[in-house]
């Protein structure tokens, strides 16, 4: 069998294929990232499925959390049946879901309080921070508050083949409308980065 040996002409043909596929560009970077520190350690050594073993193991000593880990194996894997060597996949590792929310993990009123008031003159996280936890959502979905759904008072996420409706509670709404009106946010999204990008 050929020997094979991961080279930067696979990544780029890998990263092509990704955006044949239109995945979003922050799965792209997500993946390609992945790949790349994968490339670094595998250095002209043969790609066996003992070598992504010793990779994944590599990564729980490194101290990685399980999800994180879970998260890299999917970019890996993907790169693998890209490239034909699906004999090398290794599974995720397994992790025991919680059926509690552990109360230090909860956020307190009083800590909801300091975080606000810590982030009281930073406009923009301070209002990331209410809608966040006004509405439920992960940081990941600040995208689909828009102006047009803001001003419905519905915001429908849409997450892989998953859709969901959040309404946006009266007080925030205003404050939503209000910030997007002094920063001349006429339409689409509400919280953007300096460059006009969905904030993520």
């Amino acid at each position: 069998m050929t020997e094979r040996i991961l080279s930067i002409q696979h990544l780029n043909a890998f990263r092509e294929n990704l955006i044949r596929e239109e995945k979003s560009a922050a799965t792209i970077e997500k993946y390609l990232r992945d790949a790349g520190a994968f490339l670094a350690y595998s250095l002209d050594r043969s790609i066996t499925k003992e070598h992504t073993v010793s990779y994944k193991r590599s990564l729980q000593e490194q101290g990685y959390a399980i999800r994180s880990i879970n998260s890299i194996l999917a970019s890996i894997n993907s790169l693998l049946d890209f490239l034909g060597w699906s004999d090398c996949k290794v599974k995720n590792l397994r992790c025991q879901r919680q059926t509690y929310c552990a109360e230090d993990k909860e956020l307190s009123k009083a800590e909801y309080l300091r975080l606000l008031e810590a982030s009281k003159h930073q406009e923009q996280l301070n209002l990331v921070i209410q809608t966040i936890c006004g509405t439920g959502i992960r940081v990941s979905e600040l995208k689909f508050f828009t102006v047009e759904a803001v001003r419905r008072g519905e915001i429908t996420v849409q997450c892989k083949s998953k859709t969901r409706t959040i309404l946006v509670p009266g007080k925030l709404k205003k404050l939503l409308l209000s910030y997007a009106k002094k920063h001349g946010i006429r339409n689409g999204a509400i919280f953007i980065t300096k460059k006009g990008r969905p904030l993520d």
